[in-house]
């Protein structure tokens, strides 16, 4: 994914009130749920950060667990109340399943979707509370309290379900974060076909990056927040049956 405006973007905009209630909470404990219940075969993990949580590897992660010919399909920056239940209907309709990379203030602000997410077998990333792009130059105490509020307000949506893994806003990793996102649980998540939909092209635009790009590596990314997301849309409604006809089976990220 570009570093899309430069820095926070939209969720500026949401930010000031959410993170205030989150950080009010930022001690409460969330119990326990299973990270096993999306996928089958993951280990159980304590809902609450710092108690039994299995460590992951820290390196950031591209592979599909359906291997050579498995696809990942990541959608980022949601939920949003508008695309996100348009994005889940078209998953729904090809039986496949995806890795949404949710924003900390969307998921607060939206319960419900990511309670719907979570219901249709998808799996949860954490992607910030405020999708810094430039977090990277930042503090080790901005980056932590960036990760580890995100994850307590997408735990807490999601009815205690753990994000998996952790997208850094823009690609901005630095060893610290994917050191503290691994030590959670959350493997730190990678791309390898950018559709730059958050630029605005045509879902033939997309659809045509997706194949020329695909070869790359597996983890395809869109996005369901941020602005109309109506030719994300469409272009999930293309390629994901052309990807199956091709000999694509659709998985998830490996842990």
């Amino acid at each position: 994914m570009a570093r899309h405006n430069g820095g926070r973007g939209w969720y500026g905009k949401v930010l000031g009130a959410a993170l205030g209630v989150t950080l009010l909470g930022a001690g409460a404990a969330w119990g326990t749920a299973q990270a096993g219940t999306l996928g089958g075969s993951s280990p159980t993990v304590s809902a609450k950060p710092g108690s039994d949580v299995k460590r992951v590897e820290e390196s950031i992660v591209h592979a599909s667990d359906k291997g050579a010919r498995g696809v990942n399909i990541t959608i980022d920056d949601g939920p949003d109340p508008v695309w996100t239940p348009q994005v889940l209907d078209v998953l729904r309709e090809y039986g496949v399943k995806a890795t949404f990379c949710m924003v900390g203030t969307q998921a607060q602000a939206h319960p419900d979707l990511v309670k719907k997410v979570v219901a249709a077998g998808h799996r949860l990333c954490d992607h910030t509370v405020s999708h810094d792009t430039a977090m990277d130059k930042k503090s080790e105490a901005y980056q932590s309290q960036e990760i580890l509020d995100a994850e307590r307000m997408i735990i807490k949506a999601s009815g205690g379900v753990r994000p998996m893994y952790y997208r850094a806003p823009g690609g901005a990793f630095t060893p610290y974060s994917r050191k503290l996102a691994a030590s959670h649980g959350m493997r730190p998540l990678g791309w390898n076909v950018d559709t730059k939909d958050f630029e605005g092209p045509s879902a033939d635009t997309m659809v045509a990056t997706v194949e020329q790009e695909l070869p790359n590596g597996p983890t395809v990314l869109f996005h369901d927040a941020g602005g109309d997301r109506a030719e994300t849309v469409e272009a999930l409604r293309r390629i994901l049956p052309q990807l199956k006809e091709e000999g694509h089976t659709f998985g998830f990220p490996v842990r």
